[in-house]
């Protein structure tokens, strides 16, 4: 959304229910997609982990939506996706009685709030269990780990290890793990908690992203995982990052409703025009 004194863009933390937790992404509404060169410099520039864009359509409570980190641009974001819905209510640009409907490389998303949540209705990527010999040492290196089992989602490998305080104290090796040629890494363990099933941490350094706070995206192949094994649908996962935060979750399918708070921490203007 642009004006004779710029482009307004917010920051908003998502997955969190108070400022400075959760993840933070930068949200920006345009008239319509200028060059890529300029949208990764201002993901550059704001330098989060996800800087959110989008266009409308011209249908009412439809936008265009990609995601990009200060490296390069992403197929599913989970967070981005709260803070630009979140973004899109607090600035009254949305009928809250209908879905709002995201057009993405991973196709229509939808989202919908209900009182002060908002819900993403996300495609399952469900782990498999097919990584190489090779990659799995590698990675297991890498993080310190001795013994675990790893699999891998359609975007990252998933490392499951026998307790939460493994994954709470993991140091990896961010050199070493950033020649794993995956988008990201996730962790995790069933919770010591009785209000939490599972916990996780997401390490992305390959995007420059040593470790993303909270990973919506991540929750897609998690909450399936998690839900076979225990046994039910409706779960609830903390990323025990330095951050922190919690994604409720429910398997419907081949689909993952994702639900969480964010909150707007800051709201400027680009001065830079890209057209």
């Amino acid at each position: 959304m642009s004006t004779g004194k710029g482009i307004s863009i917010w920051q908003v933390d998502a997955f969190a229910d108070r400022p400075f937790a959760g993840n933070p992404a930068a949200v920006c509404i345009l008239e319509s997609f200028p060059s890529d060169e300029w949208l990764q410099r201002v993901a550059a520039e704001m330098n989060l982990s996800e800087t959110a864009f989008m266009v409308p359509t011209g249908e009412a409570n439809r936008f265009h939506l990609r995601w990009f980190t200060p490296a390069t641009e992403v197929d599913l974001c989970g967070h981005a996706t709260l803070a630009s819905a979140h973004t899109l209510i607090e600035q009254d640009r949305v009928d809250l009685l209908s879905p709002i409907r995201f057009q993405t490389r991973s196709g229509e998303l939808r989202c919908t709030q209900t009182r002060s949540r908002i819900t993403l209705d996300f495609p399952a990527t469900p782990a498999k269990n097919d990584v190489d010999a090779s990659t799995a040492t590698m990675l297991l290196a890498a993080l310190g780990i001795v013994e675990a089992t790893v699999l891998q989602s359609k975007f990252d490998l998933v490392v499951v290890v026998d307790g939460a305080e493994i994954v709470k104290s993991l140091c990896p090796d961010f050199n070493s793990l950033e020649r794993v040629e995956k988008r990201g890494v996730m962790v995790t363990a069933l919770s010591q908690t009785a209000d939490v099933d599972f916990i996780s941490r997401f390490f992305a350094p390959r995007c420059s992203i040593n470790e993303d706070p909270v990973t919506g995206s991540a929750h897609c192949c998690l909450a399936p995982y998690w839900a076979a094994q225990l046994g039910k649908t409706s779960l609830i996962g903390y990323q025990a990052s330095a951050r922190g935060g919690t994604v409720h979750c429910e398997v419907a399918g081949d689909r993952v409703l994702l639900t969480g708070n964010a909150i707007t921490v800051l709201e400027g203007r680009l001065l830079v025009s890209p057209f």
